[in-house]
């Protein structure tokens, strides 16, 4: 199986307003609401797409409790560990006419030492079964900045791939610990390197510790630098809609490429026509079936050199 860490859970809450007018009130359908953070919509997408998955990560409070209800609606196992702080909200409100999103996220829990020796001993525990592991998303207060390193020693310890996608510090200390993949997006790579161009920072990035870099370029697609040759993935064209979760769905684009056994640049070609089929649903964790179908052939996959990064 593959297994899925989500520390910082969150209920996701998407609206959608015809025009988004500031200092104005709007009146809207019910909230479209899924359960919610990196690791949870990877998840979902990973057994949209057949693998079996399984979740773990923190959840409390009646928030939690409407995560874990939703996520029994799909197929990812939960391997969540209660705790007594609320599981975050995140709200995003569609803009249909301009095709953009304003996000609204909130902190997250406060997590006690116990509570966080209890989720070591459960993702101990689980490691006996994945086959691969991601780490993904932001740290909730209380956990320690380097929780994710060491998660990525453990996994390694035995063995098994882990790809890190995270940010600020716990990225920068996390791909210290050798990471089999970190997948940040352009404004991440760069605050991590100080290098705003995306190959010289990548190459940066795998000085740090990283054995392969996929970069998320948004609109433009996906870079990858690995051990095996350096790619560039290009979607046809951009879309409009709600990009809340596209990277997530790169993530699951990578991992389930990795365990059918395909080489980088058909993994990248999954990754960005997931992401892009992505923005194009409703909520993120989902994406249009028909949509990655058709942009899985259109999305061309060119080699470049890092020679003169």
């Amino acid at each position: 199986m593959i297994l899925t860490v989500t520390l910082n859970a969150a209920l996701d809450l998407t609206y959608r307003v015809p025009h988004l007018r500031p200092q104005a009130e709007h009146r809207v359908p019910p909230a479209v609401e899924r359960p919610g953070g990196k690791g949870l919509n990877v998840a979902r997408v990973l057994a949209s797409l057949g693998h079996e998955t399984v979740a773990t990560g923190l959840a409390g409070g009646a928030t939690g409790e409407t995560v874990r209800t939703l996520l029994a609606e799909t197929t990812v196992t939960d391997e969540f560990v209660r705790i007594t702080g609320p599981t975050r909200r995140t709200v995003a409100v569609v803009d249909a006419s301009a095709g953009d999103t304003t996000q609204l996220n909130e902190t997250g829990p406060d997590v006690t030492p116990a509570e966080w020796a209890a989720f070591d001993d459960r993702y101990t525990h689980l490691l006996r079964d994945a086959r691969a592991v991601a780490l993904c998303g932001s740290l909730p207060p209380g956990v320690p900045v380097g929780a994710y390193a060491h998660l990525v020693r453990a996994a390694r310890a035995r063995r098994i791939p882990v790809l890190l996608d995270t940010s600020g510090e716990p990225l920068r200390r996390g791909i210290a610990a050798r990471p089999d993949v970190v997948k940040p997006n352009a404004a991440e790579l760069a605050a991590l390197t100080g290098t705003t161009d995306p190959l010289r920072a990548a190459v940066a990035a795998r000085r740090r510790g990283a054995h392969a870099v996929a970069a998320s370029l948004g609109p433009d697609g996906m870079l990858a630098l690995t051990p095996d040759g350096t790619w560039r993935a290009t979607p046809p064209k951009p879309l409009p809609g709600n990009p809340t979760g596209a990277g997530d769905s790169a993530v699951a684009g990578l991992l389930s490429g990795w365990a059918e056994g395909l080489p980088w640049p058909e993994r990248l070609a999954r990754a960005v026509a997931l992401s892009a089929a992505t923005v194009a649903a409703p909520a993120a964790g989902e994406y249009d079936a028909t949509m990655y179908e058709r942009l899985l052939g259109q999305v061309k996959v060119s080699p470049l050199s890092p020679s003169g990064a």
